[in-house]
């Protein structure tokens, strides 16, 4: 991810491959160094280790770029006046020449080829790339591309191989196929789905270079989830994913499709300026130093996240120690695929705690099976990004939302990876309105909050923080919203913005009692509402709210009513009454909620 002043693609910034240009190949401040699944565990570990193993076998020359790529081409025989003239006579230097009158032209060799950029009054209006050895225009960018790297449409910049049509549609079919109910096709669940999907619209113009259709196509879809998040949170119910395959054909798919996403990351995947930021910052922990106000060059505003996002990549950079340059980054594609995998796994274990028996390693299965086949899981996994963190302590949230002091510390760490979960608090805050409960919560929270914070705040100090993390995120400017294409719309969206911060203090009260259900609608729709304000928005952001909406949409109306009536009524996962008494209530340990008094 390249661009003049590093900007991250995850957060609430943008990428620095999304603004472009000239990137140094060292940092200057670089060095190198040397049960509750049950009966499912062993089926499990047996499937997941066969799957790794054969991933490791896969071909990873398309692993990262090559020193010599890096270091760009020999000199050619075309010398920097040649190349300004070649540039000169191309249609977008001229036009630009003739709406802001005489241009200034900069010459620069990047990655072996002439880079002429034209500015007036200081702004950069034109870029045209020439061929060092040919002399010939390969590339001439006006407008939104000439800054932003990341709008050119490079093929695979972020996705790879994920975003070549015959990876990414069949991904696409077997999400559909696996998860939409065949015997009623009308449902709204099953258009839940197609609209989960319909990111891939927007994302095909992005692919395309036009990002002045794909930025407008992502908000039908961000709005569409917002409402239905609230419709399930504040309904306590919805329709619920129904699919019709048997759970173990979807245990088995789901597992099939990990091992193909961890294999599809080790042979064709890189690592783009916030796995490389993330390194950087873990390997400032390992050694004792700052980690704000203290990159390399190339990546000098990588500090614009939470210290626990540095601090979950210590464990890869302590096995794979970062070189001091943007090389492969073992250690950034080390935690993206712990990070992928934990989810996954998380996700079965909330399956099978909210019910017990068949019912809940059936829910366990759909929810594996949702996030191994929906696309932008996988492409936050291609990136090898930090954003599928945020995820993994979400959900690990939901896991442990019975307990007060495991769900304030988990609040907390998500918090302090990216900010956005902050939104959340509240509504986690009185999920159980007793007392105790509260004061479990805050002080679980309060103490992790500060234990991680302690160190910034000591050094380079709590000032120094701000600036670089909060300060930085909130004043950017980016063309990957309406609110940077369309600057006059920023009193719609500082509205927007308020509006958001006030429904997060609003779940903090009602409603008042929250199922787990309500917990994970209303999430969602907090995330939702917080990215459609976002200044830059970015595809890697989906999974900050995926799995939420995910055990939204498959738990459905069945979480939302009483144990009692759940366990009269007749469907595939319960019995019939005349063998109603034989089944299990639900027990306080595996519910969000206690069972009712009988």
């Amino acid at each position: 991810m390249w661009r003049r002043s590093y900007a991250s693609t995850s957060g609430w910034a943008a990428s620095d491959f999304e603004k472009g240009a000239r990137v140094r190949d060292k940092g200057s401040c670089g060095r190198a160094r040397a049960s509750v699944l049950g009966p499912l565990v062993p089926p499990l570990v047996a499937v997941l280790m066969l799957a790794s193993v054969g991933s490791c076998l896969l071909p990873c020359t398309a692993f990262a770029a090559t020193a010599s790529e890096r270091a760009g081409a020999a000199p050619g025989p075309v010398p920097e006046a040649e190349a300004i003239r070649v540039a000169n006579r191309d249609p977008n230097a001229i036009k630009e020449t003739k709406l802001n009158g005489p241009l200034a032209p900069v010459a620069n060799v990047v990655d072996g080829r002439w880079e002429v950029a034209y500015f007036t009054d200081g702004e950069e209006v034109a870029l045209v790339i020439v061929d060092r050895q040919s002399g010939e225009v390969k590339e001439s960018w006006t407008g939104y591309q000439v800054a932003w790297k990341m709008a050119r449409g490079y093929s695979g910049a972020f996705g790879h191989k994920l975003d070549a049509p015959y990876v990414f549609l069949p991904l696409c079919a077997i999400f559909l196929l696996g998860l939409v109910d065949w015997q009623r096709l009308r449902r709204v669940a099953n258009l839940d789905l197609l609209v989960l999907l319909g990111f891939g619209v927007s994302h095909f113009f992005f692919n395309r270079a036009d990002v002045g259709v794909s930025v407008p196509l992502q908000y039908p879809v961000l709005l569409y989830l917002l409402g239905r998040s609230l419709w399930i949170g504040f309904r306590g119910r919805g329709e619920g994913l129904r699919p019709v395959w048997p759970v173990a054909w979807m245990l088995v798919a789901a597992l099939f499709l990990m091992g193909f996403r961890v294999g599809l990351n080790l042979a064709d995947s890189g690592a783009i300026d916030v796995g490389y930021a993330s390194v950087v910052g873990a390997d400032r922990i390992a050694h004792g130093e700052p980690i704000y106000d203290n990159f390399p060059d190339d990546v000098s505003q990588g500090d614009t996240y939470g210290p626990v996002n540095y601090v979950a990549y210590v464990p890869a950079e302590l096995i794979w120690p970062w070189s001091g340059s943007w090389d492969d980054l073992p250690a950034a594609h080390g935690a993206a695929v712990v990070f992928d995998v934990a989810t996954f796994l998380l996700l079965l274990v909330l399956g099978i705690r909210i019910r017990p028996g068949p019912a809940g390693r059936r829910l366990a299965a759909i929810f594996a099976f949702g996030w191994a086949a929906y696309p932008y899981t996988a492409f936050a996994l291609e990136s090898n990004s930090n954003d599928t963190l945020v995820a993994m302590l979400l959900v690990a949230a939901l896991v442990l939302l019975a307990r007060p002091m495991a769900r304030g510390a988990m609040a907390a760490l998500a918090t302090f990876a990216k900010f956005a979960p902050a939104l959340l608090a509240p509504m986690l805050l009185t999920y159980e309105s007793k007392k105790r409960s509260v004061l479990l919560f805050a002080l679980s929270f309060g103490l992790v909050s500060t234990l991680v914070m302690l160190w910034p705040a000591i050094d380079p100090g709590l000032h120094t923080f701000y600036d670089r993390t909060i300060a930085y995120q909130s004043d950017r400017d980016s063309p990957f919203s309406i609110w940077g294409q369309v600057p006059s719309l920023e009193p719609l969206r500082i509205a927007i913005l308020a509006a958001t911060g006030a429904l997060s203090l609003f779940l903090g009260f009602r409603p008042k009692r929250k199922s787990l259900l309500q917990v994970a609608a209303l999430g969602a729709a907090l995330l939702l509402a917080l990215q459609i304000t976002m200044h830059h928005w970015f595809y890697l952001y989906i999974v900050w709210f995926y799995p939420l909406f995910l055990v939204a949409l498959v738990v459905g109306s069945d979480l939302g009513k009483p144990p009692a009536v759940r366990a009269a009524e007749v469907t595939p996962d319960h019995p019939s009454p005349k063998n109603r008494r034989k089944q299990p209530a639900p027990s306080p340990a595996r519910t969000s909620r206690p069972a009712p008094a009988r």
